[in-house]
């Protein structure tokens, strides 16, 4: 583990830099899950995440030689904003490698925060490709590499979130849940560090997307767990391999590792944005999207959720408001067959479609040497319960149909 004077060392380096975020008691959140949960609201930090706060205390730890070589990471998201503000804060020239994939927000924004201190430098299709890059030119330029969290520095300034948490908590409150999402291992092994210590008989649990699972298949297999193939979806919690540190420490501190889907996670984003206003990015909620699966456990209990990042790019809305309709079962895709006659479609519409379902996709190519053309076709329920009666009417006016939602190959092509 981290020690508790190393973490509270770098929560005096960071805090003339980084800001002390809030730590808000949630009302609706409490009165849905009979609890008292308050979230950590990393996403109003200077970058919009917690990343800030280890690059920084790793970049203040170099030495004079070091600092004037200048310093370099590999990164398309957070890392590489915490990294650039630390540069400009410094005074340190860094290069930031980013794949030719990265969106123009993220390194735009990359650029505002650096200003003349940081050069992006585009690598590659893939983090990996980036990754490589950065490493290469380190070795040959004697650039230090700022790593996003297998990093004992790293960790301890990710670490002094849990240090506000317990400074801030409210008449000295005990948390019995804590609750942090777990990507490479940076925050929650920092965290759970302080907690694990200072606090013992806090809960402690990390949560992962579901189709990045890797510090839950590593602790499970009591080893490093490398995932040939993940759902890159919540990128700010989405990695292939753990960090070494970090696998080590959680394999201590954390208590219990929860999954999430990324359905689930698209759901809770719009939830907070629509009841709360809280613009927030896929990892960032992950804390919050667990919650239903231990409402029994957190009834009556103190909770804090940390919410650690809300760099949500504008143009995935759509995604995610599609992503989250079809987790709910609210939005279904289909090929079907109709008769090619004159009112063929018409009946389907008043006999087949219920009153409150609406269209919401629709693809048809007639093909005049069949007796029958299939149509693609998107419905929106208003109830998810609406499903089976759709179904049932179909069969019954003889509607060849093949849905199309469990089929993720085709989905692809609609949505």
């Amino acid at each position: 583990m981290i020690s508790v004077n190393e973490i509270q060392e770098a929560w005096q380096l960071l805090k003339p830099i980084v800001r002390r975020t809030p730590l808000e008691f949630n009302e609706r959140l409490s009165e849905l899950f009979d609890a008292k949960i308050y979230l950590k609201r990393e996403d109003l930090q200077v970058v919009r995440s917690y990343k800030l706060r280890g690059a920084y205390n790793k970049m203040a730890s170099l030495n004079s030689e070091q600092l004037k070589n200048g310093v370099i990471c590999s990164s398309a998201g957070n890392h590489a904003q915490g990294f650039a503000f630390a540069c400009k804060a410094l005074q340190v020239k860094g290069v930031v490698y980013m794949p030719a994939t990265t969106t123009q927000q993220k390194i735009s924004r990359v650029k505002t925060l650096g200003r003349k201190f940081v050069e992006v430098r585009l690598e590659g299709d893939t983090y990996d490709d980036a990754f490589a890059a950065a490493i290469k030119v380190s070795e040959a330029e004697n650039k230090t590499f700022i790593p996003p969290f297998d990093d004992h520095k790293v960790i301890a300034g990710q670490g002094t979130v849990g240090f506000e948490i317990m400074k801030d908590a409210p008449d000295f409150m005990d948390f019995d849940f804590l609750i942090m999402p777990v990507g490479g291992g940076g925050l929650s092994a920092g965290v759970g560090s302080f907690y694990k210590q200072k606090s013992p008989k806090t809960n402690i649990i990390g949560v992962e997307p579901a189709g990045a699972p890797a510090m839950y298949r590593s602790i499970e297999k009591n080893e490093i767990v490398f995932l040939e193939k993940i759902n890159k979806f919540v990128d700010g919690a989405a990695v292939k391999k753990v960090g070494t540190i970090n696998f080590e420490i959680c394999k201590e501190v954390l208590d219990k590792i929860l999954l999430v889907d990324e359905g689930k996670v698209c759901s809770t984003i719009l939830t907070l944005y629509n009841e709360e206003a809280i613009v927030a990015e896929p990892a960032g909620v992950l804390s919050i999207a667990a919650l239903d699966q231990i409402k029994e456990q957190i009834k009556g209990k103190n909770v804090c959720c940390i919410l650690s990042g809300g760099n949500n790019d504008i143009t995935r809305m759509a995604e995610i408001k599609e992503r989250s309709m079809l987790y709910e079962q609210l939005k279904h895709y289909f090929v079907i067959r109709l008769p090619q006659r004159a009112g063929a479609l018409k009946e389907f519409l008043t006999d087949v479609l219920g009153p409150n379902d609406d269209i919401c996709f629709f693809e048809y190519t007639k093909k005049n040497s069949r007796n029958s053309g299939p149509i693609a076709l998107g419905v929106e329920l208003k109830n998810k319960n609406d499903y089976q009666g759709l179904l049932k009417r179909m069969e019954e006016k003889g509607v060849q149909y093949q849905t199309i939602n469990d089929n993720p190959d085709l989905l692809t092509f609609l949505t």
